[in-house]
């Protein structure tokens, strides 16, 4: 399905500007440190990351999407380390990064989440930092992006309940309008979760 999409459209379907989560947070991005992006997409993310110094993995599953992601590192001057991935049979490393990333990654439902969320949960070093950003169920209502299927959004409770025994940095639920490419444009009902992995 996502190679279908982004091999139909001419432009980058979400731009090439990092979400502005990811701007909000960048504090979190600490220049030397490890970080993966997880359904990086066209690269918006990981070259933002990379840009900040930080030594940066990107899993995408669609060739095209990754090409223009190649494209887009190198315009920037930047290096990441693109991975054709599907990280549902994925052999996540363990312990392997300072930061993991996951923007806009609910294309699964809440039995395949559990797998997405283990891998993630595997690959942070302990003490490592999870940034998290989607849509709340409320999203379905604006239609502005994201699934039309309420059980692949986040709510502040799953969340809490997933990560359960991490230290929970942030945990907030809002709406605000985003405008990012043709892929999400309108008023969107959001959610951010960043958590600390247990030491």
């Amino acid at each position: 399905m996502w190679e279908e999409r982004y091999s139909k459209s001419q432009d980058y379907v979400f731009g090439t500007d990092p979400a502005r989560f990811l701007v909000e947070h960048s504090a979190y991005l600490t220049a030397g440190s490890t970080a993966l992006s997880v359904a990086d997409g066209e690269g918006r993310n990981s070259v933002y990351m990379a840009a900040k110094g930080m030594h940066v993995t990107a899993y995408e599953f669609a060739p095209t999407a990754l090409a223009r992601a190649c494209d887009l590192a190198a315009e920037r001057g930047v290096s990441v380390d693109f991975r054709e991935v599907d990280i549902l049979t994925h052999d996540w490393p363990q312990g392997a990064f300072d930061l993991v990333a996951g923007i806009f990654i609910q294309f699964v439902g809440p039995e395949e989440r559990k797998v997405q969320f283990g891998g993630m949960k595997r690959c942070l070093k302990p003490g490592g930092v999870l940034l998290l950003h989607g849509y709340t169920p409320e999203q379905l209502k604006h239609g502005t992006g994201g699934p039309p299927f309420a059980e692949n959004m986040y709510t502040e409770e799953q969340l809490a309940s997933d990560f359960e025994g991490w230290e929970i940095l942030e945990n907030r639920a809002y709406e605000r309008e985003v405008q990012e490419g043709c892929g999400h444009q309108g008023m969107s009902a959001l959610i951010d979760f960043v958590a600390r992995k247990p030491a």
